[in-house]
């Protein structure tokens, strides 16, 4: 069974939204003598690479991401292009591909997505968060840094997840996936306080 890791690399080289703690690694212990195994202290924000956004990111009394249901970020997804579709994905980008429309939705902008930081990248219409929930979609993820554009104060598409409760992943790596119906898997880790957590997440191929 074909799996599609679909989660970027994370490292020091990582890009970063600006302002966010980027990664760094530190080691505490070294294999030595008297010392039988090599420990190290990690420092990052938990928006760094693949991961899931919690509604306490956008709202003060939203929900941790470790209190969090995880039935949404398990099961059928697709994955829909909308390369180079401009500033925000619209539902004219998507409608060509949402008939059967399973209960996730993950929408490649990039055809090769960027090694470095760019504020230049697609964000998703707040009515297309709207559009997709009214067709029963849980959960939507983007292979950009957020779903606002990058200078947005008012964050309309995060608040529309806030107000409908969907469920969302971001800095996803999809340059290799084609247009279709996979079995998603994005597990955030239970950070009981977190406003977000970073996710291994892959696709499989369903079964027949």
């Amino acid at each position: 069974m074909r799996i599609w890791d679909i989660s970027p690399p994370v490292s020091a080289a990582s890009p970063v939204f600006p302002g966010d703690t980027a990664y760094a690694q530190d080691w505490v212990a070294r294999i030595g003598p008297g010392c039988p195994v090599n420990v190290s202290a990690v420092t990052m924000s938990p928006h760094v690479g693949a991961h899931a956004d919690a509604p306490l990111h956008y709202t003060d009394d939203g929900a941790a991401v470790g209190t969090l249901g995880l039935a949404p970020y398990l099961g059928r997804c697709r994955v829909i292009h909308a390369i180079d579709c401009g500033p925000l994905v619209e539902v004219r980008h998507l409608a060509h591909a949402v008939r059967g429309l399973p209960p996730r939705v993950l929408v490649r902008t990039f055809a090769r997505a960027p090694a470095d930081w760019t504020d230049a990248f697609s964000a998703y219409a707040p009515e297309t968060i709207e559009w997709l929930a009214s067709m029963g979609v849980q959960l939507v993820g983007i292979d950009t840094a957020s779903v606002d554009p990058a200078a947005s104060k008012s964050l309309d598409s995060h608040q529309r997840l806030r107000r409908l409760d969907l469920r969302v992943l971001e800095n996803l790596v999809l340059d290799d996936v084609p247009e279709g119906d996979y079995e998603l898997i994005a597990l955030p880790l239970k950070w009981v306080d977190a406003d977000a957590s970073p996710v291994r997440a892959i696709l499989r191929e369903l079964r027949p």
